[in-house]
């Protein structure tokens, strides 16, 4: 991936508190962060995902990738026909910049880590494995060609569970949907005993969202809003 290697997905909050606990009684684990941002910022992983909390104004939800060398990649990300909306590369900054996809996602790379690796061997979360970061896209053609000019491979047209366009990565499962079936992004898991999740779910007290893609037996799938405004789209999958 040109915009380098996967960090999170980061997310703005107003109450990090709030949505710190809501990840973690998912079964989400909180991983230790450094000193780099001075806003509150936490970070929970299932292993697999981390995501980024940031109590701050800024564009969210963002894709944000490390880059090391940022400044000096700089010219070479423009060259490619990516150009930075905001960059802050001085020489006493943390560097780090920001585009935006054909849909308006935004992305963010920086030039180092902001927390420490993940442990290996976490178990996943009550919402399974983490399939794909999923956004719609009116206009699916420009928004493609973006991702594979950034590296991603883009598959073949699904239609189940949800009409999508698969694209991979190294590091990251990207997806395409039609905003019609959501109109905001998702972080989208799948299992095969994701019925036998969503019973556990909700005998925790965490609420679905009414707003399940049509088509989708709720006995099976299940759509959450974190308190920041996540939206979470949980699928069983086949064996």
């Amino acid at each position: 991936m040109r915009f380098g290697r996967f960090l999170e997905v980061s997310i703005r909050t107003r109450d990090i508190g709030a949505s710190v606990l809501w990840y973690e009684q998912l079964g989400f684990g909180q991983l230790l962060a450094n000193d780099t941002w001075p806003h509150p910022y936490g970070v929970l992983g299932d292993g697999h995902l981390c995501i980024g909390l940031h109590q701050r104004e800024c564009a969210s939800p963002a894709l944000t990738f490390v880059q090391p060398g940022l400044a000096d990649h700089v010219p070479a990300l423009r060259a490619a026909g990516f150009e930075p909306r905001f960059a802050r590369l001085g020489e006493d900054d943390f560097h780090e910049l920001q585009l935006h996809d054909p849909a308006g996602q935004a992305i963010t790379m920086l030039e180092a880590r902001t927390f420490s690796p993940a442990r290996r061997g976490h178990a996943p979360s009550l919402c399974g494995w983490f399939s794909a970061w999923s956004m719609p896209a009116l206009d699916r053609e420009p928004v493609q060609q973006f991702w594979e000019h950034a590296g991603a491979v883009a598959l073949e047209l699904l239609d189940e569970p949800i009409v999508h366009l698969p694209l991979t990565s190294d590091h990251l499962g990207l997806a395409l949907h039609r905003p019609r079936t959501l109109e905001a992004p998702a972080l989208v898991f799948t299992d095969p005993e994701m019925p036998a999740l969503l019973e556990r779910i909700d005998a925790l007290g965490v609420a679905r969202s009414p707003d399940l893609p049509r088509g989708l037996d709720p006995q099976r799938n299940a759509l959450l809003e974190s308190p920041d405004g996540t939206l979470l789209l949980l699928l069983h999958a086949d064996p």
